[in-house]
């Protein structure tokens, strides 16, 4: 019996990344294969990826721009402009809200609800205030704050730690089988899976919401004719 859901945030309650990567692209010039090629050869170099040392709270978001804007020098032949990066991705994201009332939904019949999302901390304010986070979620554990990320086991086991703590009510340990898990990206709802944990991953609200609702046992929303 699932008695706790733990939710992604970016690309599930939220429009979809692409559209974020899209409009950096479009503004600056600098494509998403110029970039993957940059990055690529920095973790080469440097032994680690600069996005997930980013995302671990391993680099300031200051001292990755940098570093991506000094590989992408050469291959661009000119100085790229990396400055904005930050205003461009949160302009051309917005609350995904079917998805919202489905979380709110399952807060307000009783389950317990936690987000774990992979995110950048010079980021939070800006991705705290588009949602409503406190209202649903009781906890969030932050990639960036706690030096891990998906789809690393350790990360799934903090998330359940955390709620086991955080039990106001008394009502015991929570297992990985008494978890719903909902992610965009395969390879964290495979990781989540290989701990006992069920997972949906979200491709369309009108994919996920049914599969959500059917795990929870949440009804269908009223249509109005």
């Amino acid at each position: 019996m699932i008695r706790a859901v733990i939710c992604d945030f970016g690309g599930v309650l939220t429009t979809p990344l692409l559209q974020s990567f899209m409009a950096f692209q479009d503004q600056t010039g600098i494509t998403g294969e110029s970039l993957g090629r940059a990055m690529a050869r920095i973790t080469e170099r440097d032994g680690a990826h600069p996005l997930y040392e980013l995302e671990k709270g391993n680099m300031t978001e200051a001292d990755y721009l940098a570093k991506v804007r000094d590989e992408l020098r050469e291959e661009l032949d000119h100085e790229p402009q990396m400055v904005s990066f930050r205003e461009i991705f949160f302009a051309a994201l917005d609350p995904n809200e079917a998805m919202i009332d489905v979380m709110r939904q399952a807060k307000a019949d009783g389950y317990r609800m936690a987000m774990l999302t992979n995110n950048v901390r010079e980021w939070e304010p800006l991705w705290r205030s588009m949602l409503p986070v406190d209202e649903i979620f009781e906890l969030v554990v932050d990639s960036a704050f706690v030096g891990m990320r998906k789809p690393q086991p350790e990360i799934y086991e903090l998330t359940l730690e955390r709620l086991r703590a955080h039990d106001p009510e008394g009502l015991g340990d929570l297992g990985f089988g008494e978890c719903l898990f909902v992610d965009d990206f395969e390879v964290n709802c495979e990781a989540a899976r290989a701990l006992g944990i069920e997972a949906v991953q979200f491709h369309s609200n009108e994919q996920a919401l049914p599969e959500i609702r059917s795990a929870l046992g949440l009804p269908e929303p009223t249509v109005v004719e």
